[in-house]
């Protein structure tokens, strides 16, 4: 049930039209809760049928404006039920995980390549997260808002180290098991 909470906050943040949320959910909050399109297209729907959202009135009707949406008190009212509900962490679900634990069965062909390229690919998520904390948050920026996306932004840089380390590991450790040994 998360991606309506998710998108109540963004357009708490800043009311916008689904393109603008799409576009906004690129570059923010899809980071760590991703979502389609059609997905957010689809659940702008069902927040406005739940009476959580609404069009904002277009000031010149027209064929095929983009509809802008806001929150109502009953979605900000809805998300803070919702943010203030406990809730248990998910358990980790990782396919290279099972994948590596599939290859002391089977054999490690193939997978010692797509670890480098995981690491790769983790390498590049870390540098633009820092670089977007070196670009948005500059010291002395500390509103208490700023300090809770930077928290946020916090907790992705510490995930891609943590993956980045642990990948070099795994990458290293193969690096030193002898061919086909594993099976």
């Amino acid at each position: 049930m998360s991606l309506p909470h998710a998108i109540l906050t963004a357009l708490l943040e800043k009311p916008s039209s689904g393109l603008e949320l799409t576009r906004r959910f690129d570059k923010s909050i899809g980071y760590f809760w991703s979502a389609t399109h059609q997905q957010i297209y689809r659940e702008l729907g069902k927040l406005e049928a739940e009476g959580y959202i609404r069009t904002l009135p277009a000031e010149q009707p027209a064929r095929g404006q983009k509809k802008s949406y806001e929150v109502l008190p009953a979605g900000r009212a809805e998300l803070a039920r919702w943010t203030g509900a406990s809730q248990d962490p998910k358990p980790l679900r990782d396919v290279m995980l099972l994948r590596l634990r599939a290859a002391a069965v089977v054999g490690t062909a193939g997978i010692e390549a797509d670890l480098r390229r995981h690491l790769e690919l983790h390498r590049r998520q870390l540098a633009e997260y820092q670089e977007i904390e070196r670009r948005d948050f500059p010291p002395g920026k500390d509103t208490p808002q700023g300090r809770l996306h930077h928290l946020v932004l916090q907790a992705g840089i510490d995930l891609e180290t943590f993956w980045t380390q642990w990948l070099t590991r795994a990458v290293d450790e193969l690096a030193v098991l002898p061919e086909g040994d594993t099976a």
